[in-house]
């Protein structure tokens, strides 16, 4: 069995595995209720947007280092991804804030800075769309990729630098979270983290066939 198949199965499973532990393995919250469960898709999606960032981050670092054009093809695919995954996180939010803070948006700190890098990455893959020229584009956007990734910690860390109505849940003793649910939090981050990986190896299939369809129309 080829890896990309496995881990297609993979992620598939770990999927319907998550989804019967946030929704049934894992208690209802006494104040919030059941809106809390949205928690779990909200968090490990920050996670993979946090990830996917960072291998944009890095790749595009290896690709102003090499020239070697895999590292563009997988910093892209990741944006792509990670740009998905954000938006996810920005729409599940509001839909969790809403019953619970009693608005859908507030400008809180970690809120704006994530909204300001989701902003970033659109405008990655848009300057990837106005470039025509391979050379160019893998460069320009190699140097978005890896400034816009200082937004990165600026949103994990906001809630400890300024005043902030966000929960923090990543930290010694897992934020007061009951048992159950951090084990149903870290099932879901770890099949999330699959998804991005079918993901990826689907996305660079992709590229690699744009890639090569080029190369035979200009011969």
């Amino acid at each position: 069995m080829k890896i990309e198949k496995l881990i297609d199965y993979i992620a598939f499973v770990l999927i319907i595995i998550a989804l019967y532990f946030a929704f049934i393995f894992a208690p209802v919250e006494k104040v919030m209720g059941v809106v809390q469960k949205i928690f779990y898709f909200h968090v490990a999606s920050a996670w993979i947007a946090f990830f996917a960032f960072f291998v944009t981050f890095i790749c595009s670092i290896f690709l102003l280092a090499t020239n070697k054009y895999i590292f563009d093809d997988i910093a892209s695919s990741s944006a792509e991804i990670g740009i998905v995954f954000c938006s996810i996180v920005l729409i599940t939010g509001p839909i969790w804030a809403k019953p619970i803070w009693g608005t859908w948006w507030t400008w809180d700190p970690r809120l704006t800075t994530t909204l300001i890098l989701w902003f970033i990455y659109v405008g990655y893959l848009m300057l990837r769309k106005f470039l025509d020229e391979d050379d160019k584009k893998a460069k320009f956007s190699a140097a978005v990729g890896i400034i816009g990734f200082i937004d990165v910690p600026i949103v994990f860390l906001s809630i400890r630098w300024w005043r902030t109505i966000h929960p923090n849940v990543l930290q010694k003793g897992g934020g007061g979270l009951h048992p159950d649910m951090l084990t149903s939090l870290i099932v879901s981050v770890i099949a999330f983290t699959f998804l991005y990986l079918m993901l990826m190896n689907k996305n660079l299939k992709i590229k690699n066939l744009e890639r090569n369809i080029f190369t035979v129309e200009n011969k």
